[in-house]
């Protein structure tokens, strides 16, 4: 069964940091893309990054790009998103996502419709 395990989220002051962790377990094979999304109260989940598990390829929506690295350790079957200079407009709900495909393009790393398992989200609170 695979599982998706998120955690780092928390409550942080404007221009602080946080690391969010997605751990995978269950993955029968090594290739697949790991998303990661965010829900802010009152809109649609919107992508925010994405990492291919096989050639290590990154997307990262415009509106973090230059803010937030995702980076994996598939040793540990773990993904991570640092998030850098946070803004109040960075709070949201912050979930993990696998496409056991693999994602090749960034309109393909954005769709929600492209992931096929899910974890529980983390909360990212920032305050000004």
């Amino acid at each position: 069964e695979v599982q998706l395990q998120a955690s780092g989220g928390g409550l942080v002051q404007a221009g602080g940091s946080l690391r969010l962790s997605c751990k995978a377990s269950g993955f029968t094979s090594d290739a697949y893309s790991i998303g990661w999304f965010r829900q802010a109260p009152g809109r649609e989940r919107k992508g925010v990054s994405c990492i291919s598990t096989v050639d290590g390829a990154t997307y990262h929506d415009a509106s973090v790009r230059g803010q937030f690295t995702i980076s994996r350790d598939n040793a540990k079957n773990t993904v991570y998103l640092q998030m850098n200079s946070l803004k109040p407009e960075d709070t949201a709900v912050y979930s993990c996502a696998a496409d056991t495909y693999g994602v090749t393009t960034a309109q393909a790393a954005a769709d929600i419709d492209e992931y096929d398992y899910w974890g529980q989200g983390t909360q990212v609170t920032v305050s000004s």
